[in-house]
C-alpha cells in the first residue's frame, strides 16, 4: 500500500505502464491491434524509455516491471487476461484455486496444480513457494512490495532465508500443500498474492542481487540475455507446461527489449512502423505533441487508449499554517480550475477532471464531485476562516515539463482568491524521498496514487490512516490522523466480504473528501500506437492501462 504514486520518475521512463492497479470501469479502447488472434511464433519487439527497476520480484515494485514479471514468473494466483474487468479478476495460478480461508480468513490452504517447473527442471513444490514467501522479511532482497512483510505472520526478528532461515509460520505438510498464516484476518489475501513478492523460487536460490541478473523462470520465458540500461531479450521456457497456464497465451517466441530511447525517438518511430518496428510495441503513453496525429484514420486501427488507473492529485499538508483549517482547504478545492489541469496534462485525450479521490478504475467506487469550479465560493469559505487577505503557499514538484504545466495551472487558479503559490522544484530522482519525509515536506505538493489490485484497501488506508505516518517513506502526505477515519478503516478492513467493502471504501472516500485533505486533478490516460503486424493487444485495468504482455502477438509471425 505504501507505493510511491503515479508519476515516479520510474513510472514516467518505464515500459507501458504506471503502477499496478484494477477496477471495475475498463478503459474504452480501439479494436484495432486487438481485434484479430495473434498466431504462435515470431517476436516482438519492446522499444522503452528505460530499463526495468528490477527484475528479482522481491525487489522490484511498479506497473511496468509487474507487467513484466508475469512473462517469466508464477504465482499461486494472478490477475486475469482480457480488457476491462476481465483483466482485474483474481484467478488461480500455479494454485488449483484462489484458496481456502479458515480461522477468520488468517489462515489460507493452497494445493498446487501438477506438473510445474522451474526452468532448470526443479519441481515447483510447497517448499518453493515457502522460500519465495519469506524473501519478502531479507533486509536487502524485500525492498518491493510491501504485501508479504503487511501480511504474513512472522517473528518480529526474522530476517528472511538467507539469515535467519526457514519461516515456521508457512507450512508445507506436502509437496502440493501451502498453508499460510497471517498477522490477522484478511478476506482478500487471494488479490494480495498476485503481488510479485510472492512468486516462488528453488530453496538457497537468490542470495544478494543474484536475481537482478540472472532470475528463475517459472512461467513461460526466461531471460536469453540481459545488458543493465540498453537491451534485454526473452526466450521460450521449455519447462512450463502449457496445460498448467490458463491466463498466458505466449504466442511469441522471443521478446526482445531496447532501452534508452528518447519519447518522441519512440513515437516517430512507432507511427512510421517500418521494417522490424511493424512488430513493436512500445511504452509510456504517446506524447502530448502526437495526440493530434495519431488522430489520422490511418493510424486508428493500430491505437489504443484508456484510463490509466491512477488519480493525479495535490496534496494539502494539514500540519502547515493555513491548511490546518478544513475551510481553507475546500476553499483551494474550489478554486482550482480542473480543465487548465487536464489542458496541461496533454487535453482531453490525455487526461479527464479529477473529482473523487479513487480513479474510476476502482471497484465500489462511487462518482460524485464536491468541490466543482468556483471562484466565489472559494473566497466565501477563505473569508469566513478569516483569510479573505490571502496567504503565500509553498508548491512541491519536479522539473519535468507536465508536471510544471499543471503547477503553473494551479498557481494562476489560486491567485484568484489571492492565494501565493511559490512553486519549489525537487530533483525528479529525489522527489517522492523528500515529499514522503514529512520534517522536509512543504505546503502542498503534486503527486499521484496508484491502486494495487482492485480495491479501496490499496488507495484510501495507505494515504489518510494516521496511524500509517512515518518520519520516512510517508505515503499520508496531508498527515491527516482523524479519529473517525481511522476507525473506519478498521471497521472496512475487519468485513469478510470483499464487495462490500469496496463499496464501503467508495462512501468513506466522499466521507474523506469533507476534510479536504487533497485537491484530485486529474485521471491520466493511456494511448499507445502498435505495430501494424501486432495482434491481441489490449489495454490492461491491472497494470495501469499498460498492454498485457501474457496476450500480445504477431498477426502474421516471421522468422
Amino acid at each position: 500500500m505504501r507505493r510511491s504514486a503515479a508519476l515516479t520518475s520510474v513510472t514516467l521512463t518505464v515500459l507501458l505502464a504506471l503502477t499496478a492497479c484494477g477496477g471495475g470501469g475498463g478503459p474504452s479502447q480501439s479494436a484495432g491491434a486487438g481485434a484479430s488472434k495473434p498466431a504462435t511464433g515470431g517476436t516482438v519487439h519492446v522499444l522503452a524509455n528505460a530499463d526495468f527497476s528490477h527484475l528479482d520480484p522481491a525487489r522490484g515494485f511498479d506497473g511496468g516491471v509487474n507487467n513484466f514479471y508475469r512473462l517469466i514468473y508464477r504465482g499461486l494466483t494472478t490477475f486475469g487476461a482480457g480488457p476491462g474487468a476481465e483483466g482485474t479478476k483474481i484467478v488461480p495460478d500455479l494454485a488449483t484455486d484462489t484458496g481456502t480461508p479458515s480461522d477468520d480468513a488468517k489462515t489460507w490452504t493452497f494445493t498446487l496444480k501438477d506438473d510445474l517447473f522451474f526452468e532448470d527442471g526443479t519441481p515447483i513444490d510447497s517448499e518453493a513457494v515457502k522460500f519465495g514467501f519469506s524473501r519478502a522479511f531479507d533486509p536487502e532482497a524485500g525492498i518491493g512490495s510491501p504485501y508479504g512483510r503487511m501480511l504474513l505472520d512472522a517473528p518480529k526478528d526474522y530476517q528472511g532465508p538467507y539469515l535467519s532461515g526457514d519461516l515456521d509460520t508457512i507450512e508445507t505438510p506436502d509437496d502440493r500443500t501451502v498453508v499460510i498464516h497471517l498477522r490477522k484476518p484478511f478476506p482478500d489475501f487471494p488479490s494480495a498474492l498476485a503481488q510479485p513478492v510472492f512468486v516462488p523460487f528453488p530453496k538457497g536460490t537468490g542470495a544478494g542481487a543474484a536475481f537482478d541478473s540472472k532470475p528463475i523462470a517459472s512461467g513461460p520465458y526466461k531471460v536469453a540475455s540481459y545488458q543493465r540500461n540498453a537491451s534485454l531479450k526473452l526466450v521460450r521456457n521449455p519447462h512450463w507446461k502449457r496445460g498448467t497456464d490458463d491466463v498466458r497465451a505466449a504466442k511469441p517466441d522471443a521478446f526482445p527489449w531496447t532501452f534508452g530511447l528518447d519519447a518522441a525517438t519512440i513515437d516517430e518511430r512507432m507511427l512510421a512502423g517500418q521494417g522490424a518496428d511493424a512488430d513493436a510495441i512500445a511504452g509510456p503513453s504517446i506524447q502530448a505533441a502526437t495526440v493530434a496525429r495519431v488522430q489520422a484514420p490511418q493510424f486508428k486501427a493500430r491505437t489504443l487508449s484508456g484510463l490509466g488507473g491512477c488519480t493525479t492529485y495535490m496534496s494539502l499538508n494539514t500540519t502547515k499554517k493555513h491548511l490546518g483549517d478544513v475551510r481553507v482547504r475546500q476553499a483551494i478545492n474550489h478554486a482550482v480550475d480542473k480543465d487548465t489541469v487536464v489542458a496541461a496534462l496533454g487535453g482531453s485525450s490525455l487526461a479527464l477532471k479529477g473529482t473523487a479521490i479513487q480513479p474510476p478504475t476502482i471497484a465500489g467506487r462511487v462518482e460524485y464531485d464536491p468541490y466543482p469550479y468556483d471562484v466565489d465560493k472559494a473566497r466565501a469559505l477563505l473569508a469566513e476562516a478569516g483569510k479573505a487577505g490571502g496567504f503565500s503557499l509553498t508548491l512541491d514538484t519536479r522539473p519535468v515539463p507536465k508536471m510544471q504545466a499543471v503547477a503553473v495551472a494551479i498557481q494562476e487558479a489560486l491567485k484568484q482568491v489571492k492565494i501565493d503559490v511559490k512553486i519549489n522544484n525537487i530533483d525528479t530522482s529525489t522527489f517522492y524521498e523528500v515529499i514522503g519525509t514529512p520534517a522536509q515536506q512543504h505546503d502542498a505538493a503534486i503527486t499521484g496514487w496508484c491502486p494495487d489490485w482492485a480495491s479501496g484497501a490499496t488507495f484510501l488506508p495507505p494515504l489518510f490512516d494516521g496511524r500509517a505516518i512515518t518520519a520516512k517513506g510517508n505515503a499520508n502526505l496531508a498527515q491527516i490522523d482523524d479519529k473517525e477515519i481511522n476507525e473506519r478503516i478498521d471497521e472496512i478492513a475487519a468485513m469478510q466480504n470483499v464487495e462490500a467493502a469496496n463499496a464501503a471504501y467508495g462512501e468513506l472516500d466522499k466521507e474523506i473528501m469533507k476534510r479536504a485533505p487533497m485537491v484530485p486533478l486529474a485521471y491520466e490516460k493511456v494511448v499507445l500506437v502498435t505495430g501494424s503486424n501486432i495482434a491481441g493487444a489490449y489495454l490492461s485495468d491491472a497494470y495501469s492501462g499498460g498492454i498485457d504482455l501474457v496476450s500480445v502477438g504477431l498477426a502474421k509471425p516471421t522468422t
